[in-house]
Parts: structure tokens; C-alpha cells; sequence
């Protein structure tokens, strides 16, 4: 027994030994009995703000972690592709859902708000096939209802449409929106003009000046592959729906060797050509006459390759009665005939902003120098204390300019566009309307406001005269 407990004596000396190695803290505490009163205190604050950390990090974590899923889950939102049973959300832009709201009415006008190119514009009215002219009218914003409805429809009724595209300038997308109903209108009411006359086959109510010639429209084909060899550039391209709006129903009923051939009408606002608005930082307003030539180069720019000729014209003071485009088919693809200004003074040295035509690379040029010329005068301006820029000055600068107009074949015309002043006789002497069917255009001139409602007053008789148009237009 002696044996046993000291044999277990030793080893449990052993064992404290080992105990005493491994764990030295132990022993300084037995050794040193002053420092043990302290330590607890002290590993207690370690341990508080250990803990204190640990559940700040905790806290930020499940924050950056939530703001994750958070992220997360409304960009799954975002590009959620409905199915279906749900209705799927229009990605056009907050103008088309204007649009869209305002003519919810009538499934005829919704079916027009498209894009008209490379994500920009308006359709109103697709065209038959592409063409090799167009015409951009700006449209101010003191035009209004009247204005706007007298040029389009003079626009159509004189046969311009059969050659070309239009393309309507806006002052700003709520122009857009105010207008959109109204063009439709008179787009409608051109093709059942085309379907009527079409289907009367009568030439005796033609009025001399203001008559619609359907000839202009039809094109004889002589094979069938003609009639889908060149789709439009506005628009989705896409198999065309039998709608009365899209000619392709009034092609269908027509003989095969004519078809009705006219351009496409489309849209766009300033904001959309020029988003910036260039020349905001070098004058406080900058009206639609100015801002339109920072419009130009971005359109022109992107049908470049589409047109051989290009008129720019006011769409307020300016009324169609033929096809201006004629005058200049035949020049060199730089040129561009410029009209001198109606002045109450014998010199008239001024040009015409107002209707320009020319090759579609003279009105690209143009349009690039007229915008830095622009941007020359207004500071010049500034210099001299001076606010007021005028288009018809800055214009007449640029023509008068060698070195500016070196890039373009500058064609001028001593005579200047008619006024549609003259049409108030056609009340009284006929001898009139013979003058005036000599011009493929004419301009509304200043004067008084009553004499100008009185002169579109006539045109909108004259046109409203024939029996067969009275019954297609809203306002006869």
C-alpha cells in the first residue's frame, strides 16, 4: 500500500507539473495574489467592447446586405418581361404616353404613335415607298390650329407627297402632343380624298387652281416586283396591317398596272435633335427659327444616304400649290436656291429663311455653317450690348460670305415668293386665279391679322366648293 501512494503521489506531481505548463496563468495568479484583484475588471471592458464591435459589424453587414437584395430585387423589376395575362409597360418615352392617353379614343390614332427612326420621332403616316425628296417644315410656336390644318392640307392636295417625305419640326414635345391629333386628321382625310376621286372618275368639278389631280398619285407599274422593292426608312419594318390608313388596302383594290404612290409624314421635337439645346449657353431664348439649325445637321446627318433633294420651309406662312422641289432636280447635288425677303423699301438684299431648297448635301453644309454663324453673331452681338439676332440677317451674312459658302453652290433668285395677299380677289375677278396657278408656292405675308383670316377663309371655300372634297373634309 506504501508503494501504491507514493507512486500516486509522483505521478500527481507529475500531473500538476504538466497542468502548471500549460496553463501559466494560473500559476502567476497564485504567485502573485495583488494582480488577481485586478484582471477580472479588465477582461470584463475587453470582453464589453469586443462585444460592442462585434454587433456594430453585425449591424452594418445586415444593412449592406439588405441594401443588396434590395437592389437586387427592383432591378428584377425593371426588366421583368411580362406575360401574357399581364399587360406588358410601353417602353417609349413619357411623350408617347401622352399621346397614347390622348387618343385612346379611336384605335385608328393609337396604331400611328411609333418611332419613326433609329429611336427618335413620331409616324404619322407611313408612305408607300421611299423617296428620293424631302421636305422638313419647322413649326413655330405661334402657329396654330388653323395654320398648321391650311398647310397640310395644301401640302397634300398639291401633289408635293407624291415625290416626297415630310418631316415636321416641333418647337417642343407638348407641341407635338397638341398637334399630333389634328395631322392624323388631315392625313386621313387626303387618302379617302385619293379613294373618292379614285372612284368617281370624274375630272368636271377639278377646280382650275385649287383642284385635286389623282393622277399625280397613281403610278403605273409594269411588274409586280416594284411594288416591295423599297420599303419606306420610317418605321419599324414590318408586314403592313389592311387598314385604311395604310394605302396598301387602296393598292389592293386598284388595277395592277397603277398603284397609289405617296411619302411617309413623320415627327420629331427639338429636344429630340437637339437634346442639349446648343445655343442655349450663348443667348437667354433661343426661338425655334434659331434652334432648328442645331436640328438639322443630327436629321440630315442620319437619312444622308436616303434623299438627293432637301426643302426646308415654314410651315406657318408657307401654303403648297405645286412642287417647288422642281426647280432645282435638275443642279448639282451641292446647290441651293436661296429667295430674296419681301422689303417696303426698293433694296431687297435680305434672303428668305423662310423656303430654301436644294441637293441634300448644299442643305446639310448649309445648315452646318448657318449654326456657326449663328454662334459668330451672337457673341459678336454680346460684345456690342446688343440682345437681338435675326435669322433673315445671320442668313444674309452667310450668302454674302465667300469663304463660308465655299462648301456649297449658292444659287440665288432675284424674285421673291409670292404673297397670298392677291388671293382676296378671287372673290371678285377670275383673272386672278390664273396668276396664281402659275406658282408652286406662296407665303402668307404680315399685314393685318383680320385680311390674313380673311384669305384663308377663301382657300378653305375654294377647296370646300367641290362636291366630292366637301364630303371627305371635317371642316367644309
Amino acid at each position: 500500500m506504501g508503494l501504491i501512494s507514493a507512486k500516486e503521489t509522483k505521478n500527481n506531481t507529475r500531473g500538476m507539473g504538466l497542468l502548471l505548463v500549460f496553463f501559466p496563468d494560473h500559476h502567476n495568479n497564485e504567485d502573485s495574489p495583488s494582480s488577481s484583484s485586478s484582471s477580472p475588471a479588465t477582461t470584463l471592458l475587453r470582453s464589453r467592447s469586443s462585444r460592442l464591435l462585434l454587433s456594430k459589424a453585425q449591424s452594418t453587414i445586415s444593412i449592406c446586405i439588405l441594401l443588396l437584395f434590395l437592389t437586387l430585387f427592383l432591378f428584377t423589376l425593371s426588366t421583368f418581361e411580362p406575360s401574357s395575362g399581364f399587360p406588358a409597360v410601353s417602353s417609349r418615352p413619357h411623350r408617347r404616353f401622352l399621346l397614347n392617353r390622348d387618343l385612346s379614343g379611336s384605335e385608328s390614332r393609337r396604331r400611328y404613335n411609333r418611332i419613326a427612326l433609329q429611336g427618335m420621332g413620331t409616324l404619322l403616316l407611313r408612305g408607300t415607298k421611299s423617296m428620293h425628296d424631302l421636305i422638313v417644315a419647322h413649326i413655330a410656336s405661334d402657329t396654330t390650329e388653323d395654320d398648321l390644318r391650311l398647310f397640310m392640307r395644301l401640302l397634300h392636295r398639291s401633289g408635293v407627297t407624291s415625290k416626297s417625305d415630310v418631316v415636321l419640326l416641333f418647337n417642343s414635345p407638348s407641341s407635338s402632343s397638341r398637334f399630333t391629333e389634328l395631322i392624323e386628321e388631315e392625313n386621313d382625310s387626303f387618302l379617302k380624298l385619293v379613294d373618292v376621286h379614285r372612284k368617281s372618275n370624274s375630272s368636271n368639278q377639278i377646280d382650275s387652281v385649287w383642284g385635286f389631280n389623282l393622277t399625280k398619285f397613281m403610278k403605273k407599274q409594269s411588274s409586280k416586283k416594284e411594288t416591295s422593292s423599297s420599303e419606306p426608312i420610317w418605321g419599324k419594318k414590318t408586314h403592313r396591317a389592311n387598314n385604311f390608313n395604310d394605302s396598301s388596302s387602296l393598292n389592293n383594290t386598284t388595277e395592277s398596272t397603277e398603284l397609289l404612290t405617296h411619302g411617309s409624314v413623320v415627327g420629331f421635337d427639338v429636344t429630340e435633335l437637339d437634346p442639349e439645346n446648343s445655343l442655349s449657353g450663348f443667348m437667354d431664348h433661343v426661338p425655334i427659327s434659331l434652334r432648328r439649325w442645331a436640328c438639322y445637321p443630327m436629321l440630315l446627318g442620319r437619312v444622308r444616304r436616303n434623299f438627293k433633294h432637301v426643302m426646308l420651309v415654314d410651315a406657318k406662312t408657307s401654303l403648297f400649290l405645286g412642287d417647288p422641289l422642281t426647280r432645282i432636280r435638275n443642279r448639282s447635288p451641292e446647290s441651293v436656291l436661296f429667295f430674296s425677303k419681301h422689303s417696303s423699301s426698293k433694296k431687297s438684299s435680305e434672303v428668305n429663311p423662310a423656303i430654301l431648297i436644294g441637293g441634300a448635301k448644299g442643305i446639310r453644309r448649309l445648315a452646318s455653317s448657318m449654326h456657326t454663324e449663328i454662334v459668330r453673331a451672337t457673341i459678336q452681338q454680346q460684345h456690342k450690348k446688343k440682345n437681338s439676332v435675326t435669322e433673315s440677317v445671320v442668313l444674309s451674312q452667310l450668302v454674302g460670305n465667300v469663304h463660308m459658302t465655299k462648301n456649297f453652290e449658292v444659287v440665288t433668285s432675284e424674285s421673291v415668293v409670292p404673297e397670298a395677299s392677291s388671293l382676296a380677289e378671287l372673290r371678285t375677278r377670275n383673272s386672278a386665279a390664273s396668276s396664281i396657278k402659275n406658282h408652286d408656292i406662296i407665303q402668307r405675308g404680315g399685314g393685318n391679322s383680320n385680311h390674313i383670316i380673311d384669305i384663308m377663309a377663301i382657300i378653305m371655300k375654294r377647296i370646300c366648293s367641290c362636291e366630292l372634297d366637301s364630303s371627305v373634309y371635317n371642316y367644309c
